[in-house]
């Protein structure tokens, strides 16, 4: 004979087991669509890693995202001058970057890595210039050292000729270019009452700055000292002494 409390135990078991599957469902459900997001947040990294590549990715400001910003910003027409500069801005932050790149491969110096990648950003910064404003990008299909305007290709080879004679050759030739890079951003500033570029260049601005701080510091530090090329005394003394500042 079938005892009712056995029967009623089997059912219980049964309905527990169909608890447990439910949940299992729902736990493996949960699991994808939390794998979806991560994978959608991983993307939209790496999208917004790529400043300056078809309207992605941030020169970051203030921990804001520069390009929104940017973009935001109703486009004006462009003096001759406006253009003339951007696309120079454009070829002296490669000059940078490859300068930088290619002393850090001969003396793997971490300074000269770590603001290599800066410039990568600032050089990203200016393309966003030249995409907004629909011009031709002077730096397109060029190498490392390699330059539409002859003049910086010299430059390039005459600037890492100069930093491969020694270590703090070297950091001064990188303090050089930041001198150089603070004096034309200046000039650019002067050509232009555009909110939108004027926001890139004073972003820029700030991280040369912080650059010829860094530099400086390091060739002081070698037990150097550094004559500025192209600031005045005092132009170079209050960029020195002033705090570094978020770009």
């Amino acid at each position: 004979m079938f005892d009712f409390r056995t029967e009623n135990y089997f059912k219980t078991i049964f309905n527990d087991i169909k608890i447990m599957k439910r949940l299992v469902v729902l736990v493996l459900l949960l699991a994808i669509a939390f794998a979806g997001c991560t994978n959608n947040v991983k993307l939209n990294q790496t999208q917004h890693g790529n400043a300056g590549q078809k309207g992605k990715g941030p020169m970051t400001r203030n921990g804001s995202v520069m390009w929104s910003e940017v973009m935001g910003i109703k486009a004006g027409n462009l003096t001759p001058q406006e253009v003339e500069d951007i696309i120079h801005m454009r070829q002296e932050e490669k000059l940078a970057h490859d300068v930088y790149l290619t002393l850090y491969n001969k003396w793997h110096l971490r300074i000269f890595e770590n603001i290599a990648k800066s410039e990568q950003t600032h050089m990203n910064a200016v393309k966003m210039l030249i995409e907004k404003y629909n011009l031709t990008d002077p730096n397109e299909g060029k190498g490392l050292g390699e330059f539409e305007n002859p003049k910086f290709t010299k430059l390039y080879k005459e600037l890492v000729a100069e930093g491969s004679k020694s270590v703090l050759d070297a950091l001064k030739v990188g303090a050089m270019i930041e001198e150089l890079d603070i004096v034309d951003l200046q000039k650019c500033l002067n050509h232009t009452n555009k909110r939108d570029i004027r926001l890139v260049y004073e972003n820029l601005m700030r991280g040369s700055e912080n650059h010829l701080r860094a530099f400086v510091s390091q060739i002081e530090r070698m037990g150097g000292k550094y004559v500025p090329k192209y600031l005045s005394e005092k132009e170079f003394e209050e960029i020195i002494k002033s705090r570094v500042s978020s770009h």
